[in-house]
């Protein structure tokens, strides 16, 4: 598709962004404001109780990032303005019908003026609370797609998901739907309502029992992997993700939706300049460990395939995809990926980062420079096991009896 043809389409169009202090709404959104200044309007759904919460948000969390310096560099004195033209706050929770809305003239507006609803609210923790991951991932898609359903002038909605959806199967995983009865180990009787009550149940028991709440905070991660666990799925992430897409499914009628699931999302590569990222990031915590000095060893397949996306390019396929697929009700999911084309493996990583922390070695408090070796790659549970014995238990038994 053609630059154009995305930029006509964003023009005088009115965007509704669900999540828009994630890491990946934040790019998509300062990527629509520099390309096309004459996008007609951004709402910004923000978790706030109120304008004043969400206004703190978003000069907090999105306009201080470094993220808006080019876009900053470009206006000038003109950007303040800019972002108060194109930008709406809309304070609200997904986690409640109609997005928590309590303004009901800019809910109005809202839904007589949405042209386009992309939908990056989640909590991405691998092994959240079971009950904020419901309400997020699963219940806030539900409501998210009601909602979408009252916007007169929708044209498209996205819905951005993970490609781990698809759970743990190896080799090429095409791009097919998740309906209500679908699991990955073949269990049937996945009901959200039912899950609910599960949740509900838990926490009125602990309660009774006198659980702190640290304590409640650990049943309810350990039930969240349980539950997924039930029906195939890794972790609590991927399980609430995989649901919600159900429901997408489910509530869609006539609209047209597009879901997007991306892999592993790094920082960017070209747009708005390269490297930028937030916070460490799943992949990263890899890169600066190593930097550090402190991952000698990893277990895993050196030839293993580690498939990573730079986040500007996912947010350009999203920005295609929704041109794309506009007032075109159908069955669209894209994988966003690197594994098929262009993969990265163990091995690449391992030189890479031998290549770079040479060149460029972590600096260490007192000002000393951090000097890396090749991490070793252990290939199975035996040999790790024979290298933690030989490399720190056994110095650790010769000192206890020395």
């Amino acid at each position: 598709m053609e630059v154009g043809s995305v930029l006509n389409f964003l023009e005088d169009k009115t965007i509704l962004i669900v999540g828009a202090t994630g890491f990946l709404a934040k790019i998509f959104l300062e990527k629509i404001l520099r390309v096309q200044p004459n996008v007609k309007k951004l709402f910004l759904l923000l978790r706030a109780s109120d304008a004043k919460s969400a206004n703190y948000r978003l000069q907090n969390e999105i306009i201080a990032k470094d993220l808006f310096i080019v876009l900053k560099e470009k206006l000038g004195a003109n950007f303040k303005s800019f972002i108060s033209e194109k930008v709406t706050l809309v304070p609200g929770d997904i986690s409640y019908e109609d997005l928590g809305l309590k303004d009901s003239i800019l809910r109005e507006e809202i839904c007589n003026q949405t042209d386009v609803i992309v939908n990056l609210a989640a909590t991405t923790n691998f092994d959240e609370r079971y009950d904020i991951a419901l309400g997020l991932n699963i219940f806030g898609v539900k409501h998210v797609m009601n909602f979408a359903k009252q916007c007169t002038k929708l044209k498209v909605v996205l819905h951005v998901s993970t490609a781990y959806v698809c759970g743990e199967r190896g080799g090429l995983i095409l791009e097919e739907p998740y309906n209500f009865g679908d699991s990955l180990n073949g269990v049937s009787g996945l009901d959200i309502d039912a899950e609910r009550t599960i949740v509900c149940d838990k926490l009125d028991e602990l309660r009774e029992q006198g659980a702190t709440e640290r304590e409640i905070k650990i049943a309810m991660k350990n039930l969240g992997i349980s539950r997924a666990k039930v029906y195939g799925w890794p972790n609590t992430y991927v399980f609430t993700k995989a649901v919600g897409e159900m429901l997408v499914e489910q509530l869609k009628g006539r609209l047209s939706v597009v879901i997007m699931r991306p892999t592993i999302v790094t920082s960017t590569l070209r747009e708005p300049f390269p490297g930028w990222v937030e916070g460490v990031r799943t992949i990263d915590s890899l890169a600066v460990t190593y930097g550090k000095g402190k991952l000698t060893c990893f277990l895993g397949n050196i030839n293993g395939v580690v498939d990573a996306v730079p986040a500007d390019m996912v947010v350009n396929a999203m920005l295609v995809a929704m041109v794309a697929h506009a007032n075109q009700p159908s069955d669209i999911i894209y994988h966003v990926g690197s594994s098929l084309r262009n993969p990265l493996t163990y091995l690449n990583l391992q030189d890479y980062g031998l290549k770079y922390f040479t060149a460029k070695p972590w600096i260490n408090k007192d000002g000393t420079p951090v000097k890396v070796g090749r991490v070793t790659v252990l290939t199975d549970m035996d040999s790790f096991q024979r290298y933690m014995f030989i490399r720190y238990l056994l110095p650790l038994k010769v000192n206890s009896l020395i």
